[in-house]
């Protein structure tokens, strides 16, 4: 693979969005699980931008803008008409008492509280806010972030697309788009289901869909996937580990999907990684490589904490895959059949 090979999100927008095949997820630097230093955190986005690397991710979720604003310090660095930037919109951040403050699974956070609110006065709040934590007018994607159910139940969901839909939301988002504030829109979520229904309300140019096609998970092949082939809607392929398991292995407390991994699952890394091993390939680089076999997913955004980890993305990028790997986990029914694998383009060693 080539990391620095670059796709169109789609041929449609205005402006065509540029997305290196390997991007930059931005969740991490908001201090995910730990604590990170502001210096290691600007020298992880300057590996990233040293590798090749021009597609950067964050949204204000990610440490209650801490993300954000350690970015805002990298595009003062970086040429930033050489990259695409995009965050989210949804959750707006208020400044609360300290026993309000919401930081999930973030720690050492600004003392701030989250509301989500995906209508017209929300989306252009959530928008304009990033903009100051950000420092630059230049943002080229705007995903609605979390707008599913998930684990808040279908109320929840119900009550954003009435948000987005009746009060305003998708007008605003349209606004942007069409005034060239930003170049496309779409919803970053952790559900196909999700990015399938808003597809069948209005025009999205694109998803950020995290872990749901990957080596464990195919059902977008159905008919997901193919909708956006035939809508050209790119999908920017976030969470290509299933939350941890397809890097780590099926070592004690592998984590799938937000928490730990079922015997199930861990039974089918476990055959996974045999074959992988079989033809000496990490299991952690076939799952980085595979989703870019299909022909809508444009990029994969693994996230980073440190330069190390940033490396550690490229070297297996960038490794070589055999194309009997592929074959072998189609016939040991590992992946599906009808998986395209990136054994199909030009790119396959």
């Amino acid at each position: 693979m080539k990391l620095a090979k670059t796709n169109v999100l789609n041929h449609r927008t205005a402006s065509p969005v540029a997305l290196t095949q390997l991007g930059f997820g931005g969740a991490p630097l908001g201090n995910l699980y730990r604590k990170i230093e502001d210096s290691a955190a600007q020298a992880t986005l300057d590996a990233a931008w040293d590798a090749g690397i021009r597609y950067f991710d964050t949204a204000p979720q990610y440490g209650l803008g801490r993300s954000e604003m350690r970015f805002s310090e990298a595009l003062k660095r970086f040429d930033t008409d050489a990259m695409t930037l995009s965050t989210k919109v949804g959750r707006v951040l208020h400044d609360c008492a300290p026993e309000d403050v919401t930081p999930e699974a973030f720690v050492d956070v600004p003392q701030k509280r989250i509301a989500f609110d995906f209508t017209y006065d929300g989306i252009m709040r959530s928008f304009e806010d990033s903009k100051a934590r950000l420092d630059t007018d230049r943002i080229d994607m705007l995903f609605l972030h979390d707008i599913d159910a998930g684990a808040r139940g279908q109320a929840f969901e119900d009550n954003n697309l009435r948000q987005l839909f009746t009060l305003g939301g998708y007008r605003a988002l349209s606004q942007l788009r069409e005034g060239g504030q930003i170049a496309a829109i779409g919803a970053g979520v952790n559900s196909w289901q999700i990015c399938e229904r808003l597809l069948g309300e209005a025009e999205f140019d694109g998803f950020l869909l995290a872990g749901r096609y990957t080596l464990l998970e195919q059902d977008p092949l159905d008919r997901f996937l193919p909708l956006c082939l035939e809508r050209d809607v790119g999908i920017i392929l976030g969470g290509p580990y299933n939350s941890g398991i397809l890097a780590t292995g099926a070592v004690e407390g592998a984590r799938y999907d937000y928490a730990p991994a079922s015997e199930e699952i861990l039974q089918r890394v476990r055959e996974l990684s045999a074959v992988c091993d079989a033809h000496d390939t990490p299991l952690i680089a076939v799952a980085l490589q595979f989703p870019l076999g299909h022909g809508a997913v444009k990029t994969v955004i693994p996230g980073a904490s440190t330069p190390e980890e940033v490396r550690q993305n490229v070297a297996i990028f960038d490794h070589a895959v055999p194309a009997a790997l592929w074959s072998d986990l189609k016939t040991e029914g590992l992946i599906r059949a009808d998986a395209p694998t990136p054994q199909d383009s030009d790119d396959t060693v």
